[in-house]
Formats: structure tokens, C-alpha cells, sequence
């Protein structure tokens, strides 16, 4: 369980202090399918930076399982069971999908046909993928599937996306979707998505709802997802997928 007590994260603007997270409290349950959304610059993506250990909060505690991890790096949470998916996947110039998966897993001797297993759960023709390399002959929605399978690969108590469906296109977005249905089907841990996309919304358990650094609404999907479809931010959304 991951527990989200009085947060608050600023930055420098002249100055002043600008708030760009204000005394957020949020609890994220075992095997829960969480989704954050919220319209553009309200924080969505500084809270899931905060989770992750990317930036340091300027007051309030972050606990994973009772334990305080406000203040460690984000090699730490890796360790104590935090991923984290970058809305822009990094590229590695030499080295190999296969080793990428290793390396996530902690497993350098995994085989090649396990490694493969986890390609072909996010839609990936393992034997096209496994000796590619992560560098740019892969387009985004490649990556981000590739970055997934990493993710699964990890196994961890808590796996955080930043707007996942960003900079790909509408297929390699529908395959995503496809992706997320699975993993809430099967994934021991919980999941916690950054997005704005009613399709993701949709398969959630729990949608939180911020604007202007605070939470303004939280519930089941059922509860929040018929006050927030066709607000502006989601019409906006919608028409960016839409063939």
C-alpha cells in the first residue's frame, strides 16, 4: 500500500516559491488499478515524478508498506519495489531488447524464451524485438511496449506510467489499451496511470481527479468517470485518437 500524507512540492519562480503540489494526502491499495487524471499543468505528472523519487518533495511523507521512503533516491524505491515509466522512454544506443529485459528483471541469465514471454504480452512479435536495439529504428509505440514488458518483468508492488498513450499513434495506442487490460487482469501489485484518455478511465478501479495541485475529486469508476466525460480536457483528449 502506498500512502500519500500532506505532500507539497515547489518550485523557484523569480522570487517566490511557485506551489505546484499542494497538501495532496492519497492512499493507493494492494492490487488496485489507479488512474490519475486531471487537465494539462495540474500536477498529475509532478505527483507520479514525487512517487517515483524523481524530484523530492518540499513538505508531507511518502510510505510504502508502512515504510517512510520520502527521502530515498529512485534507485531505492526500484529496490523496495517502485517502476516507473517515463511518458517519453529512453533509447540506448547499443544496447539490446533482450538485455534491457535482463537487466529489469535482475535476472542476467535469463533465456531468451523467457525473456520473449514478456514481449509477446504487450503485442510484440518476440523473435522481430528480441535482439533489436532500443534506440531510435523503434518508433514510440514500440517503445512503450517494450518499456512495459520491462515493467512486467519487474514484477513490483507499485508500477507508475506517465501518460503512456503520449506521442504514439492511434494503433499502437489501441494495442496499449490492450496492454492495461491484461495487466489489471493479472498483475500482482497495483498499477497507477497518469492519463486523460477515457478508455483508460474506463478500466480503472479508482480515478483521482487534479487540478491546480490538489485533489478536487477521488472515487470508484463508477462514481467519477460519468461527472468528468466530456469535460473539456476529455473532449480535447478524445479528438486527438479519433481516425
Amino acid at each position: 500500500m502506498l500512502t500519500i500524507e500532506n505532500l507539497s512540492f515547489q518550485v523557484p519562480e523569480g522570487s517566490k516559491e511557485k506551489e505546484i503540489i499542494k497538501h495532496v494526502n492519497l492512499t493507493i491499495g494492494d492490487n488496485k488499478f489507479v488512474v490519475i487524471t486531471g487537465p494539462n499543468g495540474g500536477g498529475k505528472s509532478t505527483l507520479a515524478k514525487l512517487i517515483a523519487g524523481i524530484e523530492t518533495p518540499t513538505a508531507g511523507t511518502i510510505s510504502l508498506d508502512g515504510e517512510d521512503i520520502t527521502h530515498m533516491s529512485i534507485t531505492e524505491r526500484a529496490r523496495k519495489g517502485i517502476s516507473f515509466a517515463f511518458q517519453q522512454p529512453v533509447r540506448f544506443k547499443g544496447v539490446q531488447v533482450l538485455d534491457l529485459i535482463r537487466l529489469a528483471s535482475g535476472k542476467q541469465d535469463m533465456s531468451a524464451s523467457d525473456a520473449c514471454q514478456y514481449l509477446s504480452e504487450v503485442g510484440l512479435c518476440a523473435r522481430d524485438y528480441i535482439n533489436r536495439e532500443v534506440n531510435a529504428s523503434l518508433s514510440g509505440g514500440e517503445l512503450k511496449r517494450i518499456e512495459i514488458a520491462t515493467v512486467l518483468a519487474r514484477s513490483t508492488k507499485l508500477s507508475v506510467f506517465d501518460e503512456p498513450e503520449a506521442g504514439i499513434d492511434l494503433w499502437s495506442f489501441q494495442n496499449l489499451i490492450q496492454v492495461f487490460e491484461r495487466m489489471r487482469e493479472t498483475t500482482k501489485g497495483s498499477i497507477l496511470i497518469i492519463s486523460h484518455q477515457e478508455r483508460i478511465l474506463n478500466i480503472a478501479d479508482e480515478i483521482v481527479v487534479i487540478a491546480d495541485g490538489q485533489i478536487v475529486k477521488q472515487g470508484t469508476r463508477d462514481e467519477i468517470l460519468p461527472e468528468i466525460v466530456g469535460t473539456p480536457a476529455a473532449v480535447e483528449s478524445c479528438q486527438n485518437y479519433r481516425g
